[in-house]
């Protein structure tokens, strides 16, 4: 019971459940593909930013740069077919798939998880639906009843009430006229 701090009665409050991912508990054992550890973080982190916008912009300065440089004689590390420019491309290419698809995997197993809660949120919300619709379809009925038991009461109460009023019209009668002949005498 808690108590409200406004009106300082007592009123039961329902309190919410501690674990709002109650759904997700019997996930916990399917750990990522690689763990929690810094490696996969960082991994996951790093590939996720290869799809990002400062990724490629960067990227695309760089190699303008280097292109820059080498095509216009300022330096000749690697001249016209650039094959040092593809060789790390080669090389980033090689660090980027296997990063992304660790990335792609990880969140698939979070996706799964996820949806196998949610269908269990789901299940629960029905279950709770169907018992809140028995409860309903139980208080019709008492309701029902309870009209039912009215209405007898109501008919047997207009019963008596005449029944009474039948008693003392007569008793009346009898009385007045008791009362008539004894003033007559």
């Amino acid at each position: 019971m808690k108590t409200d701090s406004k009106t300082q009665n007592p009123t039961p409050a329902k309190e919410a459940p501690d674990d709002y991912f109650r759904f997700h508990l019997p996930h916990v054992h399917l750990g990522p593909v690689f763990g929690n550890d810094w490696f996969a973080l960082k991994a996951e982190g790093f590939a996720r930013f290869f799809g990002t916008p400062v990724f490629l912009v960067a990227q695309t300065v760089i190699v303008a740069i280097w292109i820059a440089i080498n095509a216009f004689g300022y330096t000749k590390f690697d001249v016209y077919p650039f094959i040092l420019l593809n060789l790390a491309f080669s090389l980033q290419a090689a660090y980027a798939a296997p990063l992304i698809l660790l990335a792609q995997t990880r969140q698939a197993d979070r996706d799964k998880a996820h949806a196998d809660a949610d269908a269990q949120h789901r299940e629960a919300l029905a279950t709770a639906a169907e018992q809140r619709q028995l409860v309903a379809a139980q208080q019709s009925e008492q309701i029902m009843e309870l009209l039912q038991q009215n209405t007898e009461l109501t008919e047997l109460v207009k019963g008596l009430s005449q029944r009474i009023e039948t008693l003392t019209v007569e008793m009346h009668g009898k009385v007045f006229q008791d009362a008539s002949k004894t003033v007559l005498t």
